[in-house]
């Protein structure tokens, strides 16, 4: 007979084995990062009759790339042996640029992305983030050269949460991910 610790020994295994396959899920408009490293899976848990709970916060309110990583998920997890997989959208509190890992950071910079402002601790006022999308920093170091004279061209790029910068010193272009925080 199965004893009611040992069951939830069980789900917090399997939790933690949904949590590191859900966590390798790459972002489809970033791929060099997971979602690990960008900070949208905030867990997974296990309910008692097996469903595997994925919660994932997106980096801003009309992501358009949500409903491509909640179907990633739901697919590797079943792939997996999770054969009932609910993605639910975390909301509170809100992504912020502080979320993306060191990790994170240094393979935007690898991919000649700067990434965003140095990165704050993402729990020190718990239950509090305040969301501003700032005006653009004076200094993005490139991420080619690591010149700190860049100018900003667009405040827009590929995607929303991107800026287009020039570095002045290389003259090279590169995507710069906004501060938010």
């Amino acid at each position: 007979m199965v004893t009611t610790t040992e069951r939830t020994e069980r789900r917090a295994e399997r939790a933690e084995r949904a949590r590191r396959i859900a966590a390798e899920v790459p972002d489809p408009e970033l791929p060099m990062l997971t979602l690990l490293d960008l900070g949208v899976l905030r867990g997974t848990e296990v309910e008692p009759d097996g469903t595997v709970v994925a919660r994932l916060t997106p980096t801003y309110s009309g992501c358009p790339a949500m409903a491509e990583i909640r179907a990633e998920v739901v697919t590797r997890l079943r792939a997996a042996g999770f054969p009932a997989v609910r993605v639910v959208t975390v909301l509170d509190p809100p992504w912020s640029t502080d979320r993306i890992t060191d990790e994170g950071r240094r393979k935007l910079a690898e991919h000649g992305i700067a990434p965003p402002g140095p990165r704050q601790n993402p729990d020190s006022a718990p239950g509090r983030v305040w969301l501003t999308l700032s005006p653009a920093p004076a200094a993005v170091p490139c991420p080619r050269c690591t010149s700190a004279d860049t100018e900003e061209i667009s405040r827009f790029a590929a995607t929303a949460c991107m800026a287009l910068r020039r570095c002045r010193s290389c003259l090279e272009p590169f995507e710069h991910v906004k501060d938010l925080s």
